[in-house]
């Protein structure tokens, strides 16, 4: 059996200079990342954002993916340790509400060269080495696109109201509440939809939960899709290049067309990635990460997809 476990490396400027948070386990004499291990039923990115609250009693959003790290505890299971980037804003460094436990005692932020020397583990350093490159090649502050296909909806043979019209299966709406914390996850601002019933159904509850802007479009239906594809890749794009972070709910045949917009972003190795989005499935998503650099376009720093939870 492997133990998956998530946290992050939290990472702020102060002065300009760059400096990231490390914890202090009292029982262990150690120094490392706050993480945790996944709780039932939990995805990885969820239970990153848990557990960094839950250590440090910071509220944060995920950047990029940094890495997996995997090594073998003292019991012989192996582990694996999925880390992201997450920046720690002002905001979020005012409303910290930390209280030592015997989890952890305490916390201290430091420059990469002195993290570096502090860290107990060597496999925790593999994470921050990739943090650093990022920051060296301007790409560590990030916004995600998220890419989601509606859940699980009734099948087309048992549906005769029309296409439009079309509901999430009992299942599927189980798969539009677990997106809640998901979506969150990444602090996305604007959901861009379908106007179809079984889009708007998958991102209500996430809407509901969080505050963010709800904008429906015709031509990411599947109709709207195949009647203009130059329309809605234009569409895409727009949205992209906008400020925050976004999520675009469609149907499986407009796929292709809103991968290739935002393959306008990517370099050949990224363009294979999306291609493979092309057929997720219903209630699966694909974020990526674009490169938030003043004065220059769009740029995808990384890829990463989230297979539905719950699947019938």
């Amino acid at each position: 059996m492997i133990v998956q476990a998530a946290g992050a490396l939290l990472w702020r400027r102060e002065n300009g200079v760059l400096k990231v948070l490390l914890i202090h386990r009292d029982r262990y004499d150690d120094w490392s990342w706050p993480k945790g291990k996944l709780d039932k039923g939990e995805s990885i990115s969820e239970a990153a954002v848990r557990e960094i609250h839950e250590e440090t009693g910071l509220k944060v959003c995920l950047g990029v993916k940094l890495q997996e790290i995997e090594y073998k505890l003292d019991n012989g299971q192996r582990k694996i340790v999925h880390y992201w980037a997450a920046e720690v804003t002002d905001k979020a460094l005012a409303q910290q509400n930390f209280v030592p436990d015997e989890e952890v005692g305490s916390l201290e932020w430091f420059t990469l060269p002195d993290a570096k020397k502090k860290l107990t583990y060597k496999h925790d350093v593999d994470p921050l080495k990739t943090l650093q490159v990022l920051d060296s090649n301007d790409q560590l502050e990030t916004k995600p696109l998220i890419v989601l296909r509606h859940a699980k909806a009734t099948p087309r043979a048992n549906w005769v109201r029309g296409e439009s019209t079309r509901p999430l299966l009992p299942i599927g709406r189980v798969q539009a509440a677990a997106l809640t914390n998901i979506l969150a996850a990444y602090g996305p601002k604007t959901v861009l939809t379908s106007r179809w019933k079984r889009c708007i159904e998958t991102v209500s509850p996430f809407i509901e939960h969080n505050s963010v802007r709800l904008v429906k479009r015709t031509l990411l239906s599947e109709r709207g899709e195949k009647l203009s594809p130059r329309r809605a890749r234009k569409l895409v794009e727009k949205f992209a290049r906008k400020n925050g972070g976004l999520v675009i709910c469609s149907h499986r045949p407009a796929l292709p067309t809103i991968l290739k917009a935002i393959g306008a972003f990517a370099d050949e190795e990224q363009k294979e990635l999306l291609k493979q989005a092309q057929t997720m499935k219903p209630g699966e998503l694909y974020v990526v990460h674009l490169a938030k650099r003043p004065g220059a376009g769009p740029s995808i720093v990384g890829i990463e997809s989230q297979v539905p939870l719950f699947e019938d």
